[in-house]
């Protein structure tokens, strides 16, 4: 089992929306996807550009940089310019409290 960590509370992520959140260290960046929360690296694999300030439109955000898109649920590359995927990580809701998994994380490296 994996070490979840509290990052914010269910009522401060409304649905179609983001927030950068930091952990251990990490920028991360939580989503809110009809009500479902999902958590993926804060920086766009293009140039860094911050996820969490990009439109959320369905599952998938876009870099306000250059207009890199991933999907939110797994941190995979939808379009160009970013070259690779972004990490994910296991999401759980705990009470009120939105906790993610960083020893567990998925996708990129």
């Amino acid at each position: 089992m994996g070490q979840y960590v509290k990052v914010a509370r269910t009522g401060e992520i409304q649905p179609g929306e983001g927030k950068l959140v930091e952990v251990a260290g990490k920028q991360v960046a939580v989503f809110n996807v009809g009500g479902t929360m999902y958590a993926i690296d804060d920086a766009c694999t293009h140039q860094g550009g911050p996820l969490s300030e990009g439109p959320l439109s369905g599952s998938q955000v876009t870099c306000p940089w250059h207009g890199a898109a991933f999907d939110v649920t797994t941190g995979r590359v939808q379009s160009p310019p970013a070259p690779k995927d972004v990490r994910s990580y296991p999401v759980r809701i705990a009470g009120d409290d939105i906790e993610i998994d960083l020893t567990l994380a998925g996708g990129a490296s």
